[in-house]
C-alpha cells in the first residue's frame, strides 16, 4: 500500500518542529585572508567586549567586536595595523605585551613609523585608503606624502621615526614573514577589484547610512 500523504497538520507540525542543522559558518572572504595569515605567522586572534585591541605575549591578538567598532574599521584593517606594529618593533616583540608598548605612558614615536610602514606597504598594492588607521592617529597617516617615507615638518621625533620606517619596510619584505604579508596584501587587492565593477551600482541596505562604500576608497 502506497504511504498516505500527510494532513495540513501533520505538515504543519512537521515544519514548526524541524531543527536545521548547521554545518558551516559564513566568514567574509577579506576576514579568512587575515585571520588565517595571523595563524600562518603564530597569531590566535579572538574577539574582546573589553578592549580595541591588544597582545599578551603568547601569540594570542584580541580585537573589540565588529558591533563597537566605527563603520570604516573593519578586521583586515585592525589586524594589518598589529602587523605594522609588530615589524617596526622588532619581530621578537610577538613575545611582549603590546609588541613592547607602554599604555600608560604617552605617546611612542614608534607609533608613526608604523603608520609610515603601513602606508608604505599598502601602497605596493593601491590599499592606502582601504587599509587606512582609523584610531586618533589618522591625522599623522593622512598627512603622509606620496612617499610614505618623506619629511613631516612638525612632527616629533621624525629624525627617529623615518630611519626605523624604513628599516623595518625592508624587514617586512623578508623571509616567511614577508611572503605572508605580500600573499595577504595580494588577495585583498584581488578582492578589492572583483569588487570594483559593482560599485557604481551598489546601494547600501543601512537605513539613512551617510557613506558611501570603503571599497571605493582606493577604486580605479
Amino acid at each position: 500500500m502506497a504511504d498516505r500523504p500527510m494532513t495540513r497538520s501533520e505538515a504543519t507540525l512537521a515544519i514548526t518542529t524541524y531543527e536545521r542543522p548547521v554545518h558551516r559558518r559564513y566568514v567574509d572572504p577579506v576576514d579568512l585572508v587575515w585571520i588565517a595569515t595571523a595563524k600562518r605567522l603564530g597569531l590566535r586572534i579572538r574577539r574582546n567586549p573589553a578592549i580595541f585591541s591588544a597582545t599578551d605575549g603568547t601569540g594570542l591578538l584580541e580585537l573589540g567586536p565588529l558591533a563597537t567598532l566605527d563603520p570604516d574599521d573593519c578586521t583586515a584593517q585592525m589586524i594589518y595595523h598589529e602587523f605594522c606594529h609588530w615589524v617596526t618593533n622588532g619581530l621578537e616583540t610577538v613575545h611582549e605585551r603590546d609588541w613592547g608598548f607602554a599604555l600608560d605612558a604617552e605617546l611612542d614615536w614608534r607609533e608613526h613609523a608604523c603608520l609610515r610602514v603601513q602606508a608604505a606597504l599598502a601602497d605596493e598594492f593601491n590599499l592606502r585608503n582601504i587599509l587606512a588607521p582609523t584610531s586618533q592617529f589618522r591625522k599623522y597617516y593622512d598627512e603622509l606624502p606620496a612617499d610614505a617615507f618623506g619629511p613631516m615638518p612638525g612632527w616629533h621625533c621624525e629624525e627617529r621615526v623615518v630611519p626605523l620606517a624604513r628599516e623595518a619596510f625592508a624587514r617586512a619584505h623578508e623571509g616567511r614573514w614577508g611572503a605572508a604579508l605580500r600573499d595577504v596584501l595580494r588577495a585583498h587587492a584581488a578582492i578589492r577589484d572583483t569588487v570594483a565593477p559593482f560599485l557604481p551600482d551598489y546601494a547600501t541596505d543601512v537605513p539613512d547610512d551617510p557613506y558611501p562604500s570603503l571599497w571605493a576608497a582606493d577604486a580605479g
